[in-house]
């Protein structure tokens, strides 16, 4: 009988792992992750949508559904061996064919680690052959990575401190991208009322910054950053914001300490008849229990002071139509 080390090593090489510590309870995550209701909103790489069939997360059920994404449509199925609230699921996944020699094992562990969750997400393929092709052709880490981004979006907009915000502007959806992603117009409205841009960068992408100086009416500089995560241009922006110094580094608030460090944003432009609303989500980030209710106590500021931004962003798109 092999030993666990060499069990290990004989499957290294037909595996692909990806960890993440979630900052949210452990049942809270587990629930997320096989709750429907849940899963039609976050599963599934960037770019990516599902059509559900079935869908049965207990011990002996399966799950039927097409993932459809840039290259085509994509039968999957997943059928669970073994499911331990809150703590783990096995499951067998393949393309819903009996014996589908690319079918391959999965086992999600869900650890307690205090407040938050580590989430391990083990996949077990038959062959190294078979791992290297999926890694390379379809971007199996890249697309498990950006599953767990978009579940731990998917987790912010659950939770009771989401701010919300919605304003319609008299300008078609285009040039409202355009006016709210590039630098040269950002400089124009974004900030609270008073205050005065004096330097900004973008770099839109995944990954990218916006990072920005303000200055006060009395002549102090408050810098800021954006770290954008997913942009679907022309149609929603996701990022997390932070207060930060002139490095780009993020950093407490300077009027309260407590203030997230991180507060995660998706603003989604529809139009119709060439007016564009748009709709902003916010909710803390890896944020502490203090920071969350900090942050839930001062949504009414929140709310004048988006306003005025908003404010300012509908004068300036009137500049420039």
């Amino acid at each position: 009988m092999l030993k666990e080390k060499e069990i290990h090593n004989d499957t290294t090489e037909r595996e692909i792992v990806i960890t993440r510590i979630i900052n949210a309870p452990r049942e809270l995550v587990f629930n997320a992750w096989t709750d429907p209701k849940h899963l039609s909103n976050w599963w599934g790489p960037r770019r990516f949508t599902n059509t559900f069939k079935e869908i049965n997360t207990k011990t002996g059920g399966q799950w039927l559904f097409t993932m459809h994404g840039p290259m085509g449509d994509f039968p999957n199925r997943i059928k669970f061996h073994e499911v331990v609230k809150p703590e783990r699921l096995v499951y067998l996944h393949d393309s819903g064919i009996d014996n589908d020699p690319s079918g391959f094992e999965v086992v999600v562990t869900f650890e307690a680690q205090g407040d938050k969750t580590k989430l391990t997400l083990r996949s077990l393929f038959p062959t190294k052959d078979i791992r290297d092709m999926v890694v390379r052709e379809f971007k199996a880490t890249e697309g498990g990575n950006q599953n767990i981004d978009k579940f731990e979006e998917q987790l912010v907009l659950m939770s009771s401190e989401v701010f919300t915000l919605s304003r319609e502007f008299d300008a078609p959806r285009d040039l409202v991208w355009k006016v709210y992603t590039e630098a040269e117009h950002l400089s124009k409205w974004w900030g609270p009322q008073g205050f005065k841009m004096v330097t900004a960068k973008v770099d839109l992408r995944p990954g990218g910054l916006f990072h920005y100086c303000m200055q006060s009416p009395d002549g102090h500089e408050m810098w800021g950053r954006f770290v954008y995560r997913d942009i679907t241009a022309p149609e929603q922006v996701i990022f997390t914001n932070s207060f930060s110094d002139k490095d780009g580094n993020a950093v407490r608030a300077p009027f309260n300490p407590n203030w997230p460090l991180e507060v995660m944003n998706f603003v989604t432009l529809t139009e119709k008849n060439g007016k564009t609303t748009i709709t902003m989500k916010g909710g803390p980030f890896n944020a502490t229990e203090e920071e969350r209710i900090l942050f839930v106590s001062m949504q009414p500021m929140l709310d004048q002071g988006f306003k005025g931004t908003f404010d300012q962003l509908d004068a300036y798109l009137k500049s420039v139509k």
